[in-house]
């Protein structure tokens, strides 16, 4: 059996990679054809365990997430067996994976919701996540510039970003980025609303990806107001996870409202007019990860002469 460490999958799953196989696994899930297992978390003293899993026998794969939360630091293993004959086949150091497997989502959902001219991406936090975003984001839509707002990034981080994903990075205000951003990526671990709602620029597409904890939330009323559809990777899961859900107001966010990802990715929802406003809500979900767990082994074990799953 294989260990598979965080750089051997970024040698292996390029950003547009991870779009792809995710792309089929969403639509395999939307058809019947996948399952996935709700996350559980387990809590002792500070010290929590979670898992979260998923079956996908289209892509020839099956397999768990586990991972602990001490001090708010996550240290991640996956563990991949074949569909095909049960025989377990890698673990994963999943840090690399969770992040390019995050992004690549958002990514998705904003293709298809998103306004094709898109010039100007709003990024809230630029930690692992928000750059990977931005470069995912960049790259997928041609973006011009990126407005951020971090105000616990090391010095010189807008230096950095820029030179990553090769078009200006300006560190602006909190309302302002919400104003002019076609695109807006909230990846923090604020537990209170990061701007208002009322400000969001007509038109924007809003990917929330920073807490999947149903007692915090980036997102105001106002913004899950003003959006057409707010879409969720898996109702069961996120319904009771997402605090940007769960302490919404029902008249800012009916149940009507809400439609799963693999309903957009299926071209069951399309944007009607430019100045409709989407929010893809994120909180990370099992089939996600086992996807593109899959996509890494089927590549390393190929250069390896190794049997696929």
């Amino acid at each position: 059996m294989l260990h598979i460490s965080d750089e051997m999958v970024d040698a292996a799953v390029s950003p547009s990679d991870a779009q792809n196989i995710l792309l089929d696994a969403f639509r395999q899930f939307g058809q019947g054809q996948a399952a996935m297992q709700k996350r559980e978390r387990t809590d002792s003293g500070g010290v929590k365990l979670s898992t979260l899993g998923a079956v996908i026998p289209g892509q020839d794969v099956v397999g768990a997430k586990v991972y602990t939360t001490i001090q708010g630091q996550f240290s991640f293993v996956i563990l991949l067996f074949s569909a095909r004959d049960g025989r377990p086949l890698a673990t994963f150091d999943a840090a690399a994976l969770t992040r390019r497997r995050t992004a690549a989502c958002s990514v998705l959902a904003a293709r298809a919701l998103a306004r094709p001219d898109a010039a100007t991406l709003g990024l809230y936090g630029a930690g692992t996540q928000g750059a990977e975003h931005a470069a995912q984001m960049t790259a997928a839509f041609g973006l011009k510039q990126v407005l951020v707002h971090d105000p616990h990034a090391p010095r010189g981080y807008t230096d950095t970003l820029s030179a990553r994903i090769g078009v200006p990075v300006v560190e602006t205000d909190p309302q302002e980025i919400a104003a002019a951003a076609d695109i807006v990526v909230t990846a923090s671990r604020s537990t209170t609303p990061l701007f208002s709602g009322g400000a969001l620029k007509n038109g924007a597409f809003v990917a929330a990806i920073g807490s999947s904890l149903p007692h915090t939330r980036e997102l105001d009323d106002e913004a899950l107001r003003r959006a057409a559809r707010l879409v969720v990777e898996w109702k069961p899961q996120s319904l009771t996870e997402a605090g940007d859900i769960v302490l919404a107001s029902r008249d800012a966010l009916p149940p009507e409202k809400i439609v799963e990802l693999a309903e957009v990715l299926s071209d069951k929802v399309v944007r009607q007019h430019a100045d409709q406003i989407f929010i893809y809500k994120s909180v990370g979900v099992g089939l996600e990860d086992i996807a593109v767990a899959g996509l890494a082994y089927r590549r390393i074990a190929e250069s390896r002469g190794l049997p696929q799953p």
